[in-house]
């Protein structure tokens, strides 16, 4: 921020522009998470374990995050990782629509190629999503951090439905075949969209205080110093530890919210689907309350906590529904659940970007990959926890309502316990041994980057 208010860094077009990139990973993540998975269990009869297994291997994969990261830190070249990254994405993508079709006719070879395309799934979200985090944090203005996560966030949605929509028209009527063109026309077009985000942009800037002593003989810093020093970092351990709880609730109220308001309130397909939508409607709206708000008063921090505390009470208001036995009260309760998520979300990624490029110990690359790393393993888990003790509920308790309202009162006080934590963020941490010199990295590559062109 300089003296005068001008604000340096990326322009709003420039931010619409490589948000693309997220556009295009979500476009392919609704293919392989959707498409694929009903294919599995409804056309191939499979059991849901399988596609289940194979998502969340994606998601582990990605604990690569914070090497990926250092990487593009220390050899300053996020645009060649973002391509090379979204070019193995493409490939794994469409490799796991030709491994799906394969099960038709060889289930163990499927599934084996499913496994293989999905692990290169996951290690292309890492190679592609963490640098272009970094790049994007480095290269705004601190009072757009706001506005830039939710504006990302806001395309990569309209994205996901709109590829949802499109591919849902083109797969009519299904044979595998088509399937497999359909997921090709998907990445071949999200690759040509990360080539128009990423268009005359130039790498990131490398200097030597990503080195350990000066001369000519001066060693590099190793990841695993530099994973130390950030790890020694309260704000940097405190911070993932706030993004795994709050990713757990978020992940495992997901994956039930349909299953629950058809087996409980009776609703069918289409109708729970609705619902669904509400709820991502209500996400939209939260974002955009929470990128307005947090640009003009109160800190990203205190949104973010705000949107947990919000999403808490929506749950709880959706664990009491059932016994009220009210529909509607069911339905505004879920739009509610989906406004505060929004504003939990866009402050939660605004205050990442933020603190990836405060000056504390690590590059914007590795820190950005230590937070991504944390987020899609608490996915992964939150998602499987969230079916697995509904399931268990139900059958403890003999009854699959009660066992819903058990998930849905963990999440909220899941909500609860990440409020805390974030409010308990301190404002400055010690650095440790060996830190010094990553902070100056990322100063000195911001304040360049910040002078670029926008």
């Amino acid at each position: 921020m300089t003296g005068s208010g001008e604000i340096r860094g990326l322009s709003w077009p420039s931010i619409a522009r490589l948000a693309l990139i997220q556009v295009s990973i979500g476009a392919i993540m609704v293919i392989m998470t959707s498409t694929l998975n009903r294919v599995m269990v409804v056309e191939l009869g499979l059991a849901a374990a399988v596609p289940g297994a194979l998502v969340a291997l994606h998601f582990a994969v990605q604990l690569l995050r914070p090497r990926m990261g250092f990487r593009s830190d220390t050899d300053g070249k996020r645009i060649t990782w973002i391509v090379g990254g979204m070019a193995i994405v493409v490939l794994a993508g469409i490799g796991a629509a030709a491994a799906t079709a394969l099960m038709e006719t060889s289930t163990l070879l499927g599934i084996g190629a499913a496994v293989l395309a999905f692990f290169f799934l996951g290690f292309g979200i890492s190679a592609s999503s963490t640098p272009f985090l970094a790049y994007l944090a480095e290269r705004v203005d601190e009072r757009r951090m706001a506005g830039a996560a939710a504006l990302t966030w806001i395309m990569m949605i309209a994205g996901m439905i709109a590829t949802a929509m499109i591919a849902g028209f083109l797969l009519d009527p299904f044979s595998y075949s088509r399937m497999v063109a359909v997921t090709a026309g998907v990445c071949g077009t999200a690759m040509v969209l990360t080539v128009v985000a990423v268009w005359g942009r130039r790498d990131g800037i490398v200097v030597d205080a990503f080195r350990g002593t000066g001369g000519s003989d001066r060693e590099e810093v190793s990841f695993k110093e530099a994973f130390a020093a950030m790890w020694g970092d309260p704000q940097s351990r405190r911070f993932a530890t706030f993004i795994f709880v709050a990713m757990m609730a978020y992940s495992a109220q997901e994956i039930i919210l349909e299953p629950f308001a058809g087996s409980v309130f009776g609703m069918t397909p289409g109708e729970s689907t609705r619902v669904a939508g509400m709820q991502h409607g209500g996400a939209l709206l939260g974002m955009a309350i929470g990128a307005f708000g947090a640009s003009r008063f109160g800190t990203l921090t205190r949104w973010a906590a705000a949107g947990c505390i919000g999403s808490a009470v929506a749950l709880m208001a959706l664990a009491v529904m059932p016994v009220m036995g009210w529909t509607e009260g069911m339905k505004l309760s879920v739009f509610a659940l989906g406004v505060a998520n929004g504003v939990f979300a866009v402050a939660a990624i605004g205050a990442m970007m933020g603190l990836t490029v405060q000056g504390k110990v690590g590059g914007a690359g590795l820190r950005m990959g230590f937070w991504g790393a944390s987020q899609a393993i608490a996915y992964g888990t939150g998602g499987l926890m969230g079916a697995i003790l509904s399931d268990v509920a139900r059958t403890l308790l003999g009854s699959p309502t009660l066992g819903y309202v058990m998930v849905f009162i963990l999440e909220g006080i899941l909500f609860v316990v990440a409020a805390w934590i974030i409010l308990g963020m301190p404002r400055t941490s010690p650095r440790p041994a060996g830190g010094e010199a990553l902070a100056n990295q990322t100063a000195i590559a911001r304040g360049l980057a910040l002078s670029e062109p926008g």
